[in-house]
């Protein structure tokens, strides 16, 4: 579980976003590293013991992401994101490796399995999969266990059918996708509670089909 003045340094980020502000607080800053990093550490023990693919080795300063925003060619000049990025990066990371995403940010939380806005080569094989296992995917994605955790996001996808696809095509929804996410969206309070720990560990053993499914799908020889 976390501190809740881990979530208050975030707010007060979002009001303050300058670097003359997070100069004098930077203090505020690292005790939030300091209380991120046992949580972190935990939940690397866990998905290790789960998907046989990641690290137990994982170091937790290596799974936080920067706050430091890129604003070289950004409109947004905020120099500080106003949420904290935690990568669990499996073993040979890559465009064609499915991922695993916790995002915490006041009123927006949330874990994110799979793949965002992929690669052409690699979107194709995945569309591939689902054109020749539809069955199987409609039943990772429909399994109860996983419509109780998870939703298969369908913000990016295209208003016309992919290349190569009818319109009339069964699976034209899924076809659309241009990602392939499952997000688990959780509340604030959740992080402020033992309990926490234990839902991000079923979350893990409840994704891991649609993991395997995509991992089949790319891997592209």
């Amino acid at each position: 579980m976390l501190n809740r003045k881990t979530f208050d340094f975030l707010n007060a980020v979002t009001e303050n976003n300058n670097r003359e502000w997070f100069a004098e607080n930077k203090h505020l800053y690292e005790e939030a590293k300091e209380d991120l990093f046992p949580f972190i550490a935990k939940l690397i023990k866990e998905l290790a013991a789960i998907d046989p693919a990641y690290s137990a080795s994982t170091e937790p300063k290596k799974a936080l992401m920067r706050i430091y925003r890129d604003v070289r060619f950004s409109k947004n000049k905020d120099p500080y994101k106003k949420n904290y990025g935690i990568a669990f990066d499996v073993k040979g990371y890559g465009p064609r490796t499915p991922s695993y995403y916790l995002h915490l940010q006041p009123d927006n939380c949330f874990f994110g399995v799979g793949f965002w806005q992929p690669e052409a080569p690699v979107l194709k094989s995945i569309r591939e999969e689902i054109d020749y296992g539809a069955s199987e995917f409609l039943e990772i994605i429909n399994a109860k266990d996983f419509k109780s955790i998870y939703k298969l996001s369908e913000e990016d996808k295209l208003k016309k059918a992919p290349k190569g696809y009818d319109v009339d095509h069964p699976q034209i929804d899924l076809l659309k996708l241009k990602s392939f996410i499952a997000i688990y969206k959780i509340k604030d309070e959740e992080f402020f509670k033992p309990e926490i720990v234990n839902k991000l560990i079923t979350a893990f053993k409840t994704i891991q089909p649609f993991v395997l499914f995509l991992r089949k799908a790319t891997d592209i020889g």
